[in-house]
C-alpha cells in the first residue's frame, strides 16, 4: 500500500502540482480581469452615450425646470457646444432657457442665441433675433455689431451702413467699417462697370489711404497698368502675395527698378536679374537657387488682432471680425505648376 502512494512523497510531483496551481490561478485571474475590463468598458460606453446627444425638447425642459443644474451651468454647457462648433445643441439649450429660464437673463440669452444662429449660418433667424433685441433695447452695441455683420454676409450693404449711425451715437469707432462697407458695396454693385469701379477705388484710396490690400487686390486683377500707376511703394511688403501673382507681361519695370524690395521679389521669381542676394530669407534662397530646382513661395495670413492663421487672404477676420488686420507670412514650397509645365513640354 505504501509503495502505491510513493509518488505523492516524490518532490518532483509536488513541484508539478505547485506549477499547475499557479497556472490555474493565473488563467482564472486573466479571464476574470478581461471580463471585468469588458464590463467596465460597457458601463463607460453606456455612460458616455448619454452625452452624445441632448435629451428631447420635453426632457430638456424638464431637466432645466427641475433645477438640478443651475441656469449658469446650462449656459456654460451651451457655450462649450458653441466653442466646439456643435451649434445645434447650443441652440436647443438657449431656446429652452428662453422659455423656462430666469427672465432677468432673457435679453442676454437671446443675444447668445442670435450669435449662435449667425455662426451656424442661419442669417435670417439671426437678423430677426437682433432686430427683436434692438426693438426693446436700441442702445445695445453688441446686437448692432452682429446685425451689421449679418447684413454684410447677406450683401445688404446699404442696410449695414445704416447700422453705423447708431453705433456712432454710442461713441463706437466706425471709420474702418464705413470704408470697408462702402468698398464692398462698390465692388458688388452689378450696375457699375469695372472701369468705373477702378476709378472710384483709386479716388477713395487717394482720399483715405485705407484698406490698401483690398483696393490693390482688385486693381491688379482688373487693371494692372492703373494699379502700377497709383502704386504706393511703402506698402510693398503688405502686398507681397498680390505682387507675386502679377503676370510677367503686366510688370512695370520702371517702378520695379526704383524699389529694392520689388527688385529682390521679381529676381527671386525669375523675371529679372537685378539682385544678387536679399535680407529676406525666402527671397535669398530663391535668388541663389537660380531656378535650378522647382521652388516658389506660398503664403498664409495671420490676424494681428486675434492671431488666428488662415490659408487664404481676408479683409475682415472671420474670428474676431477686425478689419484690415491681415499679416502675410511667406514660406518656401515646391513649384508644382512649373513641374507640370515641364512635363507637358517634354511630351511635345
Amino acid at each position: 500500500m505504501s509503495t502505491f502512494f510513493i509518488e505523492f512523497r516524490d518532490p518532483l510531483f509536488g513541484v508539478i502540482i505547485f506549477f499547475v496551481l499557479i497556472f490555474i490561478i493565473a488563467f482564472l485571474s486573466y479571464w476574470l480581469a478581461r471580463f471585468k475590463t469588458k464590463e467596465d468598458h460597457r458601463h463607460l460606453d453606456k455612460f458616455l452615450r448619454q452625452f452624445r446627444s441632448l435629451p428631447s425638447k420635453n426632457e430638456l425642459k424638464i431637466l432645466i425646470t427641475k433645477g438640478e443644474l443651475s441656469e449658469k451651468s446650462w449656459l456654460l454647457l451651451a457655450h462649450s457646444y458653441f466653442k466646439n462648433g456643435d451649434y445645434e445643441k447650443s441652440i436647443e439649450i438657449y431656446n429652452e432657457l428662453l422659455k423656462v429660464g430666469n427672465k432677468d437673463n432673457y435679453r442676454d440669452t437671446l443675444f447668445l442665441l442670435g450669435r449662435t444662429y449667425f455662426k451656424a449660418g442661419f442669417l435670417e433667424r439671426a437678423k430677426e433675433i437682433f432686430l427683436k433685441i434692438l426693438q426693446n433695447n436700441p442702445r445695445t452695441p453688441q446686437a448692432l455689431h452682429y446685425l451689421l455683420l449679418v447684413y454684410e454676409h447677406m450683401r445688404e450693404y446699404g442696410l449695414a451702413l445704416d447700422v453705423l449711425e447708431p453705433l456712432s451715437e454710442l461713441q463706437k469707432d466706425i471709420q474702418s467699417d464705413s470704408a470697408y462697407l462702402k468698398i464692398q458695396a462698390l465692388l458688388n454693385n452689378p450696375k457699375i462697370t469695372t472701369n468705373e469701379k477702378v476709378e472710384k477705388l483709386i479716388e477713395s484710396y487717394k482720399k483715405e489711404h485705407k484698406l490698401t490690400y483690398m483696393v490693390f487686390e482688385y486693381l491688379f486683377r482688373a487693371n494692372p497698368a492703373l494699379a502700377w500707376e497709383n502704386y504706393d511703394s511703402s506698402k510693398s511688403e503688405l502686398l507681397t502675395d498680390i505682387l507675386w501673382q502679377v503676370d510677367k507681361k503686366d510688370l512695370n519695370l520702371d517702378i520695379i527698378t526704383q524699389n529694392g524690395y520689388l527688385r529682390e521679389l521679381y529676381t527671386a521669381r525669375g523675371d529679372i536679374d537685378m539682385a544678387q542676394s536679399s535680407s529676406i530669407f525666402e527671397f535669398d534662397v530663391l535668388i541663389n537657387l537660380n531656378k535650378k530646382v522647382s521652388a516658389t513661395l506660398s503664403f498664409e495670413y495671420i490676424c494681428d488682432n486675434c492671431k488666428v492663421v488662415y490659408p487664404f487672404a481676408f479683409n475682415r477676420c472671420s474670428s474676431c471680425h477686425a478689419i484690415d488686420t491681415s499679416r502675410i507670412e511667406m514660406s518656401l514650397s515646391k513649384d508644382y505648376h512649373r513641374d507640370f509645365n515641364e512635363e507637358n513640354n517634354s511630351f511635345q
